[in-house]
């Protein structure tokens, strides 16, 4: 069993997973600001709630698109596992080719994704991990990331739309009874989660039709439940997606 941690604008993934299973999935908020101590304190309450000792972790791993803090949680789980934890990053083995312009510029979490999607389902595949931003990963027949798509996430979209309309107020994510809204709530409710769901269901067409065959499609990232059972086309929603990848680019670097 290993830590894998990703850490997100927004949010911090913290889990525990092996081949078996994924023992936990829990989110903290991501503070430019904290200590690494304060981020090993926070580590170790996550740890204790779930019962799991520091001694029952054979390593663990980092992937991270806030560099202002990758090191200071990579030494807050070392202080933790009183071992060294790995960052995913360039000279780190994925067993993937990358086909892109510029390799180094991919995100490790999207590699993250889309290693733990070839492992876990058949090819050629469209990645959806839906966070602060929602990003599309596309990985070929023969298994090479080829490319994707950056888009503002649900909740990024929300908050725009609320700062500059001075009538909106905040609303949560619920989904409402019906399509058609009969009050304020209802109508930005359904505008933001059937929009995301219909942009979700023309991203899979328009990239099919430029692959020219069907892909299997892959959902996760905390708000993909929110959306995706709102969607027309078939997606699978997986959670443990990336913490399955880092495992196994885990595997192949130790």
């Amino acid at each position: 069993m290993i830590l894998a941690i990703d850490i997100g604008n927004t949010n911090i993934v913290i889990g525990c997973v092996d081949q078996e299973k994924t023992y936990f999935i829990e989110r903290i908020s991501t503070d430019r600001s904290k200590t690494e101590l304060e981020y090993a304190i926070m580590i170790k309450n996550v740890l204790d709630i779930y019962k799991i000792a520091a001694r029952d972790l054979e390593g663990g791993i980092v992937c991270s698109v806030v560099p202002q803090i990758t090191h200071i949680v990579r030494i807050a789980a070392e202080k933790i596992l009183q071992k060294s934890v790995m960052v995913l990053g360039p000279g780190i083995k994925t067993g993937m080719n990358i086909l892109m312009d510029n390799p180094a510029q991919v995100g490790s979490d999207l590699i993250a994704d889309a290693v733990g999607a070839i492992s876990e389902y058949p090819a050629p595949l469209i990645i959806f991990d839906m966070g602060t931003a929602t990003t599309v990963c596309v990985v070929d027949q023969k298994k090479n990331y080829i490319g994707g798509m950056i888009l503002p996430g649900v909740r990024t979209a929300l908050d725009a739309l609320t700062a500059r309309a001075a009538q909106l107020s905040g609303i949560d994510l619920v989904a409402p009874k019906r399509t058609i809204g009969k009050n304020t709530i209802e109508c930005m409710k359904s505008g933001i989660i059937n929009s995301n769901a219909a942009s979700v269901d023309g991203i899979i067409t328009r990239i099919e039709e430029e692959m020219g065959e069907k892909a299997t499609v892959v959902a996760t990232g905390g708000l993909a439940k929110c959306i995706i059972p709102h969607c027309r086309q078939e997606v699978i929603m997986d959670e443990d997606l990336l913490l399955k990848g880092l495992l196994k680019i885990y595997e192949k670097n130790r």
